[in-house]
């Protein structure tokens, strides 16, 4: 099978935590990493943001980057994104152009803007298009933070566009499944649940103590962290008020500013001084995936307080590390964390409630929270990228076989008749 994924508002070769990098990037990288060593060929294809970006990445047997020049380099959000569709769509048209006809099985598209070129090759490749929203504008809008923006009308008529025109979509979670079909009347009988994985030979259990050591954290204070972009969306701000009325609580927050967070990437910091908790809050750049195991394993919770989340893949790396989680009961986190097993979910963003329930878990003798722990490291088991690739796979199946059955293909008499069909179907933008 061969595999075209689209996903041009960021790469996955992005430092997570970094501009509009994060879980998405994790999910296409390591799906394709995974997809590669069951025999599987995978194409990505991501606009190009530097001039050092090489045309053609090879990542790893089996799976290539396609780095498609599309507006400039540098300056554009993903808000500037849909005036570049275009030259990123004949980018991707052409790189297919030097292949026989019929090189993709299937394209599988991530977030709108992918999907709205996914459909495109759709039909110029005669191939069904897979597609992961992995946020919703309309979710997003009903519970935006203060002095957050609201996604643009634009978004949401785009979203409506490729859940109509897509042959599967895949939801993260049942209740992202539920969210299709309510929002934008998606046929259930369309949509595949495909909870994301998590790296577990990378993400495991270890000593605290040396964690602690490895990043110059103090070992008599309780230590909560937060892992994410640096935006109201997420709501590290909330930790930092919730942090402020548990005495004693040292706060470690890695990563770096995006998207609205851009217009005032200095607002942690100078929250912090206005709460008086300036000496116990660390401030860390995005990590690499082997510091950010270090982190989780340093903290005695993990906090994901987002105000919208279509799954969170940090929790589950978190707790795969033995780290308990205090996670806003939203989006995908209540399948992300079992609440009071793995981590408590808190209902709402008030910084008292967020206080207490830190607090809370902080208080626990050493038999519970060595059992919590346990139950956080069997909870994250069962996301596996294996069980991911699984479900994908099987996805593509369906979607395949649903696409062979609606769309017929007349058979080509002899080898030469069906390369003369071929090359006058080519220029029509059909595949015989």
């Amino acid at each position: 099978m061969r595999v075209a994924v689209l996903s041009v508002h960021t790469s996955p070769l992005a430092q997570p935590g970094t501009g509009d990098a994060g879980g998405m990037n994790v999910y296409v990288l390591q799906s394709a990493l995974h997809m590669a060593r069951r025999g599987v060929e995978v194409e990505i294809f991501t606009r190009a943001t530097s001039s050092a970006d090489p045309p053609v990445v090879r990542v790893a047997p089996g799976v290539l980057v396609r780095n498609i020049i599309a507006g400039p380099f540098e300056g554009l959000d993903k808000y500037d994104l849909p005036t570049q569709l275009c030259a990123f769509t004949a980018g991707v048209l052409r790189a297919e152009a030097n292949y026989d006809p019929g090189h993709y099985d299937i394209v599988h598209s991530h977030y709108w803007l992918s999907g709205q070129v996914g459909w495109l090759a759709r039909d110029r490749w005669a191939v069904p298009l897979v597609h992961t929203a992995h946020t919703l504008a309309a979710v997003k809008n009903a519970a935006l933070a203060e002095g957050d923006a609201p996604e643009p009308p634009m978004r949401a008529v785009g979203e409506q566009q490729v859940v109509d025109e897509a042959d599967r979509l895949i939801a993260n979670t049942e209740d992202e499944a539920r969210q299709l079909v309510s929002l934008h009347h998606a046929d259930p009988s369309r949509i595949d649940v495909v909870h994301p994985g998590v790296d577990l030979q990378t993400f495991t259990p270890g000593d605290r103590r040396a964690a602690r050591a490895a990043l110059g954290l103090p070992d008599d204070q309780p230590v909560a962290v937060f892992v994410g972009r640096i935006q109201p969306l997420k709501a590290p701000d909330v930790l930092l008020r919730a942090a402020a009325r548990v005495d004693g609580l040292r706060v470690v927050i890695a990563g770096g500013p995006s998207g609205s967070g851009l217009s005032a990437p200095d607002g942690l910091i100078r929250l912090a001084e206005d709460l008086g908790i300036t000496e116990r809050v660390t401030f860390l750049p995005p990590q690499s995936r082997e510091r950010l195991a270090d982190l989780y394993r340093a903290a005695d919770v993990v906090a994901v307080p987002s105000y919208s989340e279509s799954f969170g893949l940090v929790a589950v790396e978190a707790q795969a590390c033995g780290t308990p989680v205090v996670a806003a009961a939203v989006g995908g986190l209540p399948t992300a964390v079992r609440d009071g097993v793995s981590g408590v979910l808190v209902d709402g963003h008030d910084p008292a409630d967020w206080a207490d329930a830190i607090a809370g878990l902080l208080a626990r003798d050493a038999a519970d929270v060595a059992a919590m722990s346990a139950a956080a490291v069997a909870h994250a088991s069962t996301f596996s990228w294996e069980h991911t690739v699984d479900a994908l796979l099987a996805a593509y199946d369906r979607a395949i076989a649903d696409y062979a059955r609606s769309h017929p293909r007349p058979a080509v008499a002899t080898p030469s008749a069906r390369r003369g069909t071929r090359r006058w179907t080519r220029r029509r933008g059909v595949r015989a």
